[in-house]
């Protein structure tokens, strides 16, 4: 696999596995940021992501390590290690290894996903993880809608900007999607970690006429590069995020939830067979999405459009502030950042 010209690490919150994956006492291996990592979940119910290998003699703990109490276990000397990475417990010995600390990640839990805070500096999170409902500040909860369904494509060759620069992409509606949707911008805020994104939508009609339809539209809100939440309404009323984590150099995590909104009134079982198969309609085009990013070359510079020009440069801008070498992708940076050397 080729690598990607950006950099598979970036700073932010990233998706690495569904809330219900990690029950009570369970220990869940897995893989991001080319590290080995394990989550565990106290007897309390409290969650913690860590690093994989034991400090004293390198066991992987995600392979025979147990839950004990509020304590990780390794499988190997019995050695416990706290929700803080630390060691409190040598079974044989009267007290700790006090100097050896095991990583540990910032963790978040919402919307039936769990989060991490990855920052290859290890700087405390300076931003938060967006909420799908709260985030938008309309009082709404999961209780307005039907279950989430979800999509999810495991070590895809593709990169998280990929995806969020599709939120800025107005033309790909018509030839990805075959849908008559032209996206008329009315917010692009990119002065935050937390970006903006909101457009009303018009359908173009058979002979080219716009006809402009005021109460269909969407929101957007980017929780940096690793997860993207958006609110639309008019013609189904739903939520969804988006959640793209890299695994190692080449490849990512793909997660995608979709939630379809409740319709007062409706016939309870067909309204909930109607909201089944809206959802898998949103996610069938997101996955129209998907085939075009797992094949795609990050173009630097890009031949823009002047209608294009103003998402992509404003998109590309903001998102160099989540790589270590406040770079990214940019060639041409790149170059004169090894003049400067």
């Amino acid at each position: 696999m080729a690598k990607p010209p950006l950099s598979m690490k970036p700073t932010g919150w990233f998706q690495v596995a569904w809330s219900e994956e990690i029950g009570v006492g369970d220990v869940h291996k897995m893989k991001y940021f080319d590290q080995e990592m394990v989550a565990w979940r106290s007897e309390s119910g409290e969650l913690t992501v860590v690093n994989a290998y034991c400090e004293h003699l390198g066991a992987h703990l995600g392979y025979g390590g147990k839950v004990v109490g509020e304590v990780l276990q390794c499988p190997f000397h019995g050695w416990q290690w706290s929700r803080q990475g630390r060691n409190v417990c040598i079974p044989y010995q009267d007290h700790p290894n006090r100097g050896r600390r095991i990583r540990t990640y910032p963790v978040v839990e919402r919307n039936e996903s769990v989060y991490i805070w990855h920052d290859v500096e290890r700087r405390e999170p300076y931003f938060d993880a967006p909420d799908v409902f709260a985030a938008f500040g309309d009082g709404s909860s999961a209780d307005d809608y039907y279950p989430q369904q979800r999509l999810y494509r495991e070590s895809l060759e593709l990169h998280p900007q990929y995806v969020l620069e599709n939120g800025v992409d107005f033309a790909h509606f018509k030839y990805v999607h075959n849908t008559p949707i032209v996206p008329v911008f009315t917010r692009h805020d990119f002065d935050e970690p937390v970006s903006f994104v909101d457009f009303t939508i018009t359908f173009e009609g058979d002979d080219g006429q716009k006809i402009e339809d005021v109460n269909s539209g969407v929101e957007a809100i980017n929780g940096g590069l690793g997860i993207a939440v958006t609110k639309s309404w008019g013609m189904v009323d739903n939520r969804t995020i988006s959640a793209v984590t890299p695994v190692d150099e080449s490849t990512c995590d793909v997660r995608f939830m979709v939630y379809i909104g409740r319709v007062p009134g409706k016939d309870p079982a067909r309204a909930a067979t109607r909201a089944q198969e809206f959802g898998q309609e949103v996610i069938r085009q997101f996955e129209q999405d998907v085939e075009i990013w797992q094949h795609q070359r990050y173009s630097d510079p890009p031949a823009l459009v002047a209608d294009e020009y103003q998402g992509f440069t404003a998109i590309r801008k903001w998102a160099k502030q989540f790589y270590p070498d406040g770079i990214g992708g940019s060639a041409a940076e790149v170059y004169a950042a090894s003049q400067k050397g």
